[in-house]
């Protein structure tokens, strides 16, 4: 009898250590998957502000010009916007404007030079410098003069010639 009464409690602690290794993967499972749903949960958020940045300047027609053409009050009215939410600390709105006055007006300097200081703001320096370099020789005339001054003045400070 003596025996039986000390297998009982071995028995016991054997199916526990079972168990609790039983439990202890589907503990594992379930933080996977909820790692999983929250990257996911990331990417859909990310989705969302990509939209609400389309729809905050779809009020105007951004349709790209024709070559040598310039729709001066799209390019007006995107580059005012994207003043405002330049001053607003909304960089990535702003870049969104500021492309679609490029589209509108692509010879423009100052539109140019708008997209290129965006681009450098937020540290893509490949765009910004391709966008110095086509405001330095800009042929609008929309103030086209400052703006490829300004523009050189860029790239001369980032190392890039113009």
């Amino acid at each position: 009898m003596a025996t039986r009464k000390a297998a009982t409690p071995v028995a016991i602690l054997l199916a526990a250590l079972m168990l609790n290794g039983c439990l202890q993967g589907a503990i594992d499972d379930n933080k996977r998957q909820l790692d999983q749903q929250q990257t996911e949960l990331s990417q859909l958020q990310q989705q969302v502000t990509a939209l609400q940045t389309q729809q905050a300047h779809a009020s105007y027609s951004a349709a790209p010009s024709a070559p040598g053409t310039c729709d001066t009050a799209v390019m007006n009215d995107a580059t005012h916007k994207g003043g405002e939410r330049m001053a607003a600390g909304e960089v990535d709105k702003a870049l969104g404007y500021y492309q679609d006055a490029v589209s509108a007006c692509p010879t423009s300097g100052e539109a140019q030079l708008n997209l290129a200081n965006t681009y450098e703001a937020i540290g893509d320096r490949a765009e910004a410098i391709a966008h110095y370099r086509l405001a330095a020789t800009a042929s609008g005339s929309d103030g086209g003069l400052g703006a490829a001054q300004k523009a050189r003045a860029a790239l001369s400070r980032m190392g890039a010639s113009s």
